[in-house]
């Protein structure tokens, strides 16, 4: 059976496929323009696009023919000079007026992809109807331009680094740092945020994983507990040098839109824990307004300190498009998902790692305090004690998924894990409170038989119980 490639189909965050499979040179130039021509439907007397890359295999190159296909069909291109994170191309699309942005990226997917994320010119993702609009012109062919556009060289990181660097108190960091009241470190994971905080801070950081290596290691560029063994090694040799500092690795994925970390005690920290301590930072320290986003998957913890300090808050289904199109349209404190990405209308719409990892270290110092020591100070305020973890589980076939999703829909589930169902939330897949104040959420991928898992209770146990339960009945 001769080798067809997978379809050009947009997820909740761009297109991605397998390097020379699906993703190939011709599929990027036929796409690139089809691209521009939807995104000049909102702003049709522009004519300028952005096109940046991370630090995947022929990132640059793939970056390069986007770029001359858009010059053909009579755009105005700036291509980055080198790799930088995805929220610096988006910064630069608002920034300078352009058409938005196509980034060369797969994000924390494995070595053998490649991508395409699409920025609006307000400095964000696009919507699934832009993406829809897109993919429905696939089967067209446009007209060549009359006049072929320029192509001109920029820096993608002078102006962003810029930007950030006015969002925080950079001389209280850089003098912590500097007087060794502060111990940082940063797995960039091969990625996009090499250099990025050396940049923004104006001193040198420990940096681990800088090097470029398009197979990254062997893992995922994910910013996952089971992917950084050094940093949790590193952290654990830097505390017998240096005990009474305040200590945190930060790790951030492939592009630098999620952010993870790791604590003094060498915990690991996903937003689940940072996105709280984040809000009672930004709104107690900074004086800063607006509600608080989360998705779905988001911890109970997040709600509680919203109540606790009388802040706002709405829920979204998962994919930072949804959190992003609340950031449109009213001021958002911190709008957050599980997976790492959050973001502030103190920026731009869009999940920024950099970003958020200034706001951790500026929390730190302006607090004294260790992320371990915050995070438990917001459980005693709160007096809510939580924990939490997911799972990914394949199934055998697209058509068991599909006849779980419309077993699901048709017949409701009473319990799990030997405990009765008090509510299910279903506006992303199907999240169930239990009797013990748990939460178990499913979710089914939309292109793959996957089925994902999150859970959250008052102990590991009652997490692992709950996960496992799930795992056994839908194998």
């Amino acid at each position: 059976m001769p080798f067809q490639a997978s379809p050009i189909k947009f997820g909740t965050d761009g297109w991605r496929g397998v390097i020379a499979a699906d993703f190939t040179m011709e599929r990027v130039a036929k796409l690139a323009p089809l691209c521009a021509q939807v995104l000049k439907e909102d702003k049709p007397h522009g004519n300028l696009m952005i096109v940046g890359f991370d630090r995947r295999f022929l990132a640059e190159d793939f970056a390069l023919v986007a770029s001359q296909a858009l010059q053909e069909y009579g755009y105005d291109v700036l291509l980055a000079d080198s790799y930088a994170p995805t929220p610096a191309f988006s910064w630069a699309a608002k920034e300078k007026d352009a058409l938005g942005a196509l980034v060369l990226t797969a994000s924390h997917n494995p070595a053998q992809y490649l991508g395409l994320k699409v920025k609006g010119a307000f400095g964000g993702s696009v919507s699934g109807e832009v993406t829809s609009k897109i993919e429905g012109l696939l089967d067209h062919d446009l007209p060549r331009a009359s006049q072929v556009g320029t192509l001109t060289k920029f820096d993608p990181w002078d102006s962003y680094t810029k930007q950030l660097a006015k969002l925080v108190d950079v001389s209280a960091i850089v003098g912590a740092i500097a007087s060794g009241k502060l111990d940082l470190i940063v797995d960039v994971m091969h990625g996009a945020a090499s250099t990025g905080l050396s940049r923004i801070l104006g001193c040198s950081i420990n940096e681990i994983n800088a090097q470029r290596d398009p197979l990254f290691g062997g893992n995922a560029p994910e910013p996952l507990a089971r992917y950084i063994p050094e940093l949790f090694r590193e952290i654990k040799e830097r505390g017998k040098t240096n005990p009474d500092a305040l200590r945190v690795g930060l790790v951030f994925d492939g592009d630098c839109d999620r952010i993870a970390a790791v604590d003094d005690q060498g915990n690991y920290c996903s937003t689940q824990i940072l996105i709280p301590i984040l809000i009672e930072h930004l709104s107690q320290n900074k004086g800063l307004t607006g509600q608080i986003v989360k998705t779905v998957s988001g911890s109970d913890l997040i709600p509680k300190v919203a109540k606790l300090y009388d802040i706002p808050l709405s829920e979204t289904p998962i994919g930072y498009k949804y959190i992003a199109e609340k950031m449109l349209t009213s001021q958002v404190l911190v709008g957050g998902e599980e997976s790492g990405g959050v973001g502030y209308s103190t920026h731009i719409p869009e999940r920024d790692a950099l970003l958020s990892a200034l706001y951790v270290l500026e929390a730190m110092v302006k607090f004294g305090k260790n992320i371990g020591e915050l995070y438990g100070n917001l459980q005693e305020k709160t007096d809510f004690v939580s924990h939490y973890d997911r799972i990914d589980l394949t199934l055998a076939s697209m058509e068991q998924k599909n006849q779980l999703q419309a077993t699901l829909a048709s017949k409701p589930l009473e319990q799990i894990a030997g405990k009765k169902v008090t509510d299910c939330l279903a506006i992303d897949g199907y999240k169930y409170r239990l009797e013990d104040e748990s939460w178990l959420l499913i979710r089914f991928s939309g292109t793959e038989p996957l089925l994902r898992l999150y859970s959250e209770g008052n102990s590991l146990k009652t997490v692992h119980e709950n996960l496992h339960w799930a795992k056994q009945e839908f194998s």
